[in-house]
């Protein structure tokens, strides 16, 4: 497996302050985002106004500023009497921002096709009922209850080890395609939330991005491990130290690219096939019969056929 050296943990605000463009530029941002069919950053005004924002956005993420709690908890409601039709993927109470996902089709296909994958898996080994689905519902950052709050694409956590209403999953998949660059930090700060988020209780996260101009499906599954810094203590390391002294970790990097001169058609995995930890899954030691889910290369090719079929030529 490849890993990564550690880097510093980014606070949850310090993330989403960063995503934040001034006043000033913000007008210019929502007009160059919708003539590149990019993404979009507008600045929240009114519930009417952000809907009609959101069913004429082309891209698959929408980031949205100056949404205090009291709007953030309309918007909610506005969305549920509406029906669910996006998702939040995070929102700050600190900055006042709201990141929103559109549900395109390629977007869906990225996440639900490695969680059918591994699901699949669950009901092959007779794992399925130890293990429960918990979809895209809502989760509030452990001591914020009316505030940050997060949406992942799938997620999912063990039967009966995690059975409470407020049980974090162990297992996030968060999918992008969005045309920016961008759109792949942005992944990864979400990434860093459901770390911090969860006081640690995520185990793994699974980011799958469509990349528009590379065209190419990049995974990267992410956990954390301990880190103890050598050397003088300075501001990053005591931050670290504080957060249970957790950082996270790359553990596998798989890069899946088309080759339409083939007949058929073919698709090239890099880096073999990838695999969850059974441990870091269910909480506990594989039993007998029991081991780690394996998402072979042959497999990994079939997911990225289906989800080339909404990509736009």
């Amino acid at each position: 497996m490849s890993s990564i050296a550690p880097s510093p943990i980014t606070s949850p605000s310090a993330v989403a302050s960063s995503l934040v463009p001034s006043a000033s530029t913000a007008s210019a941002s929502v007009e160059s985002a919708k003539e590149d069919d990019e993404d979009v950053t507008i600045r929240f005004t009114d519930i009417q106004s952000l809907f009609q924002t959101i069913n004429s956005t082309t891209g698959d993420i929408l980031l949205v500023t100056d949404v205090s709690p009291s709007s953030f908890a309309k918007i909610e409601r506005e969305r549920e009497k509406r029906g669910r039709a996006f998702r939040f993927r995070r929102y700050n109470s600190d900055s006042r921002t709201l990141i929103i996902i559109i549900l395109t089709k390629l977007h869906e296909q990225l996440h639900l096709g490695l969680y059918h994958q591994f699901h699949y898996q669950l009901f092959q080994t007779g794992m399925h009922q130890a293990w429960r689905s918990m979809g895209s519902a809502t989760l509030r950052r452990q001591g914020h209850p009316a505030g940050d709050a997060g949406e992942g694409d799938s997620t999912g956590l063990p039967d009966p080890e995690r059975i409470g209403m407020d049980d974090w999953p162990t297992l996030v998949i968060e999918a992008g395609d969005g045309r920016d660059s961008e759109s792949l930090n942005w992944l990864r700060d979400d990434m860093r939330w459901w770390f911090l988020a969860s006081n640690h209780d995520v185990k793994i996260i699974m980011l799958a991005k469509f990349d528009h101009r590379r065209r190419h499906i990049l995974l990267e599954r992410w956990e954390e491990q301990e880190w103890h810094p050598q050397g003088a203590m300075t501001r990053n390391r005591a931050a670290i130290q504080q957060q249970r002294g957790l950082v996270p970790i790359l553990r596998q990097e798989i890069t899946i690219t088309r080759d339409a001169k083939t007949n058929p058609v073919s698709y090239n995995v890099t880096r073999g096939a990838l695999v969850l930890g059974f441990k870091l899954l269910f909480l506990r030691d594989p039993g007998p019969g029991e081991g780690d889910f394996v998402i072979s290369v042959r497999e990994l090719q079939k997911y990225a056929e289906r989800v080339w079929s909404y990509v736009r030529a």
